[in-house]
């Protein structure tokens, strides 16, 4: 078993109300991902292998990030479905989606809590297939040779979080929101079983120039 480090995908359009126009890198998403690769370069960080969703979002940020290495793509890496889940929840309970952005705290864990109890039939896959698939592929690059970075995104760490630490599903909400972008969470294989070691790690956004870089949005 190698080490496995999860990175979540740079600032995306904040403006978006669909997946579509979501999936796209800010400027200072590219930003914030090259400042990572920089971090990862500078602190001699080795890794043999690199990984990412097949979403833009996630290929954006690998290339920021200019490992040098050549990304495996797998849709298995690619994040949960907020947006369109949001509108299922809209039209079939009446619930509306947010507005503001403020309001997207306490909506999430909402549509986490109907989705994971069945009650979304408009979403794009059942909480379950959700949590194997992630399940299936983070083993599969855990059989792998060498430590690998993997691009991916707020909601699938959170899940990796829930799968390792028990998390039920209000604590696996509490955990995406917390996700910065591109930060970077660790898991280790200790005694034959993966632990996490690193979360929501950004040194490369610590110095004081660079604070107003740490967003979560």
């Amino acid at each position: 078993m190698s080490h496995i480090t999860l990175i979540r995908h740079g600032q995306a359009n904040t403006h978006a109300k669909d997946e579509a126009s979501y999936d796209q890198l800010s400027d200072l998403g590219h930003q914030q991902a090259t400042w990572l690769g920089a971090h990862l370069t500078d602190t001699h960080n080795h890794h043999t292998r690199l990984y990412t969703g097949t979403l833009r979002r996630h290929i954006q940020t690998a290339d920021a990030m200019a490992t040098g290495l050549t990304a495996t793509r797998d849709e298995r890496l690619n994040e949960l479905e907020y947006f369109t889940m949001a509108q299922a929840l809209e039209a079939e309970h009446g619930i509306a989606a947010p507005t503001e952005p403020s309001e997207f705290v306490h909506h999430f864990p909402v549509v986490l809590t109907h989705w994971q109890e069945d009650k979304l039939e408009g979403a794009p896959e059942r909480f379950a297939q959700f949590e194997t698939r992630i399940r299936d592929v983070l083993v599969e690059i855990g059989e792998g040779t060498g430590p690998a970075l993997v691009v991916t995104s707020g909601g699938l760490i959170a899940m990796t979080m829930r799968l390792h630490l028990g998390l039920d599903v209000t604590n696996m909400a509490n955990v995406a929101l917390a996700i910065m972008n591109t930060s970077m969470h660790r898991l280790h294989p200790i005694g034959g079983t993966w632990s996490p070691v690193m979360f929501n790690a950004i040194p490369h956004l610590e110095a004081p120039d660079r604070h107003y870089a740490q967003t979560h949005v």
